[in-house]
């Protein structure tokens, strides 16, 4: 447990947003190569890291990631980086595991992989990953996140975390200016925005489908109060259970946004800015997970898988190279108030939780 501290204590005080993380793949990669991993730095010209571990007998290649960047927060005003997601622990977590793994000599077949990945808040870490070629050779690819106290607590853990699919649509809606005295020589695109939104409100799909669309950010400023504005930018937020609905979702919100505002006189240009996928874990991984859980924890420590309306840019792998077989589970730590809130905090006992689970993943698979 004491390196597994460590690594959290000194990668908390350093947060870094996505792709700027170089403190902190500094630190992971020299740690690794200290262990004896062989260390590609720098994957696609990111911060990512790729560390191996060849045991020169033949078997599957399995690979353990973890996510390495922070969030940005407005606090007092300023921006500043702070981990509330707990990807200090998920790196910690496997920065250890790896250390503890080759020491005790773990691997005697197959080779080890393992991936610390930039950005993923951004949702396009991963995709980074997977174009820099990481994933190539796996065949197995594992990965997990720390939950919430209402979602698992701490002493137990999920084998398999469904993910929901995700996207931010951004319109930048504009009309015509005009003196507010004259508004029928104008288009005011902040009438227009509003108009945007109340449209995509009306958007249903089948009530047994999960799923939810909200706008989230508007931004309209003239610079005067007594002008019409002619530009306004208006963000939504889209949240799918499954990947199918997703598309059908995003055709009914651009349709809905380009023609109410069309209907005022306004154009919007309209762009999908991040987009991650719905789960994509397979059985048989799962089931292995689930088997080091019970090992781990007891069969008490165990609970069913779930479904989240959360996103996780980790499921870009398996969308993208379809041929590696990925698990993904949820390690309860008595997380509070929430994911993503200023103050975020949760039992770092479970840490060590999390290194267990994976050595022992990695011994049924390697070993």
């Amino acid at each position: 447990m004491a390196k597994t501290l460590e690594h959290y204590q000194h990668l908390h005080q350093i947060p870094e947003l996505g792709f700027v993380e170089f403190k902190t793949s500094a630190y992971i990669a020299d740690a690794l190569e200290v262990a004896g991993f062989k260390v590609t730095r720098n994957i696609n010209d990111t911060t990512g890291i790729v560390a191996e571990l060849d045991s020169g007998k033949p078997g599957p290649v399995m690979a353990l990631r973890a996510d390495m960047d922070a969030l940005g927060h407005i606090i007092d005003g300023q921006l500043v980086a702070r981990h509330t997601c707990g990807h200090d622990g998920h790196s910690s977590v496997v920065l250890a595991t790896a250390q503890e793994v080759i020491n005790e000599g773990v691997v005697k077949k197959g080779r080890l992989k393992i991936l610390f990945q930039p950005a993923e808040e951004l949702g396009t870490g991963a995709l980074a990953m997977v174009e820099g070629g990481v994933l190539d050779d796996v065949d197995i690819l594992l990965g997990f996140h720390v939950r919430p106290l209402e979602e698992c607590p701490m002493g137990k853990a999920v084998p398999a975390m469904f993910y929901s699919a995700g996207a931010t649509v951004e319109a930048v809606i504009t009309g015509l200016p005009a003196h507010a005295a004259r508004p029928h020589l104008g288009i005011n695109a902040l009438d227009a925005a509003v108009a945007a939104v109340q449209a995509v409100n009306t958007i249903h799909l089948a009530p047994n489908l999960t799923w939810s669309v909200k706008a989230t950010r508007m931004l309209c400023d003239a610079g005067v109060t007594n002008s019409v504005p002619s530009e306004a930018r208006v963000c939504w937020d889209l949240r799918s259970q499954f990947n199918e609905p997703m598309d059908t979702l995003k055709a009914k919100v651009i349709n809905a946004i380009t023609h109410s505002v069309a209907a005022m006189g306004a154009t919007a240009e309209i762009t999908v800015m991040k987009e991650m996928h719905a789960a994509i874990i397979d059985d048989d991984v799962t089931a292995l997970i689930a088997e080091s859980i019970v090992e781990v924890l007891g069969a008490e420590g165990l609970t069913e898988p779930q479904f989240t309306p959360g996103c996780e840019d980790f499921f870009h792998y398996p969308r993208q190279r379809p041929q590696v077989k990925t698990g993904f589970w949820g390690l309860g730590a008595n997380l509070t108030p929430g994911l993503h809130h200023p103050e975020m905090r949760f039992d770092l006992d479970a840490l060590e939780i999390g290194v267990q689970v994976f050595k022992s993943c990695v011994k049924k698979v390697l070993g």
